[in-house]
């Protein structure tokens, strides 16, 4: 048995804390999986469930939609898409989990009121939110589409009971990634994994033997072998997650975007630390101890295991891009030219805000290439959808 000592330093919510110690006290110990669980989602005081500014800048992280609109018209182009290989149903549903502030979603539906009016009146929005700040949030930026009824909200556990199926679009914008993973690591030839106790003054990791099966199999079908000292996560509740969407989607399209890797680029050597990482004011850490309920947690998502997943429970894999690409098939390079052809429309400090903004979604280095963008689908035979078209090929005849 091998202790790791993990130093906590800064600040850190002190409710949820004693939440923690009190679970390490009746339990002895809990995989790191519970500890993340705990520091996110406790109902009363985890990270997600405060009302504390989280995104922004005002918080500790951006996403997509605070760069720019464009992002939001881009993806609304592509489920308009969708939209028209159903063969155009009077009822589309959008059902997004993990919205945030619902900047997405208020993006998304502004263009298609906006441009796509007969999309418009066919969709219905679900967001399904546990945070009741960010529930909050989002009622307030989308007040004025709630009168017609084309937005709604449930709880995400209800949504995914699959009681009610819909046909229509599952998307989701940096959600993977902050679902709980489990440590493990490859000590001796033997795969080992992470607990979390604590010894009355700092908390430590202590590796033992697999709380489940499931975490060697895992690699054994979605991974790679570790080597020797190697660190990972492993994601077990994305799995979960793929097979509940499977049975609340009765025919349409996943659309998933975050940042991650294949398998065979995720777990490589290169990586030995795994790819846990804790966001906070725009900074990042190392150290998932600190600042506890005022941090970010969150890991890389293996997308070799969305795609093996989700073959095994019915969806079938229609691209997976990287996200500048994804956005350029779309017409981003198109909208900027539109943007200059209009810059007299805008003030200099606008226009070059509103350029710079959109041109950021086209660096390779930053958003651009580390998010992945997955599009699956149900029910449907094979698509070639426009957003995993590569944009730097010829059209075809």
């Amino acid at each position: 048995m091998i202790f790791i000592i993990a130093l906590m330093n800064g600040s850190e919510n002190k409710e949820l804390l004693q939440v923690i110690l009190g679970r390490i006290r009746e339990c002895g110990r809990i995989s790191f999986a519970e500890f993340m669980e705990l520091v996110l989602y406790h109902p009363l005081h985890g990270y997600y469930q405060s009302p504390r500014e989280k995104i922004g800048a005002g918080g500790d992280y951006y996403t997509s939609p605070n760069v720019h609109p464009i992002f939001g018209h881009l993806i609304a182009r592509q489920i308009h898409e969708m939209w028209r290989a159903l063969g155009r149903p009077l009822l589309f549903v959008i059902a997004e989990m993990g919205a945030g502030k619902g900047l997405l979603c208020s993006d998304i539906v502004h263009y298609c009121r906006d441009h796509l009016p007969d999309f418009y009146e066919a969709i219905t929005y679900i967001l399904a939110e546990k945070s009741p700040a960010f529930r909050q949030e989002q009622q307030s930026l989308l007040r004025e589409f709630l009168t017609d009824g084309k937005i709604i909200w449930l709880d995400p556990d209800r949504l995914l009971a699959g009681e009610k199926p819909f046909s229509g679009c599952f998307l989701s914008n940096e959600l993977v990634d902050s679902f709980p993973v489990h440590l493990v690591q490859r000590q001796e030839g033997q795969l080992r994994e992470i607990y979390v106790t604590h010894d009355g003054k700092t908390f430590l990791e202590i590796s033992d033997s697999l709380s489940t099966p499931a975490l060697e199999e895992y690699f054994a079908s979605h991974g790679l072998p570790l080597r020797e000292e190697q660190r990972a996560e492993v994601n077990l509740r994305a799995l979960e997650w793929m097979e509940r969407v499977s049975r609340t989607l009765q025919r349409g399209f996943v659309l998933t975007i975050d940042y991650g890797f294949m398998a065979a680029e995720l777990y490589t050597p290169a990586r030995r630390d795994g790819t846990l990482i804790g966001y906070f004011r725009h900074t990042t850490s190392s150290n998932p101890y600190q600042r506890i309920g005022y941090q970010d947690l969150t890991s890389h998502v293996n997308f070799s295991a969305l795609i093996e997943k989700g073959e095994a429970v019915g969806l079938n894999k229609i691209g997976y891009t990287e996200q500048y690409k994804f956005l350029t098939a779309l017409g981003l390079l198109q909208d900027l030219e539109e943007l200059e052809k209009l810059s007299t429309s805008y003030s200099p400090a606008e226009f070059f805000r509103n350029k710079l903004a959109m041109r950021s979604f086209l660096i390779p280095e930053g958003m651009g290439s580390l998010f992945k963008v997955l599009g699956q689908s149900k029910g449907l035979g094979k698509l070639d959808l426009r957003g995993f078209q590569d944009p730097f090929l010829p059209p075809k005849d």
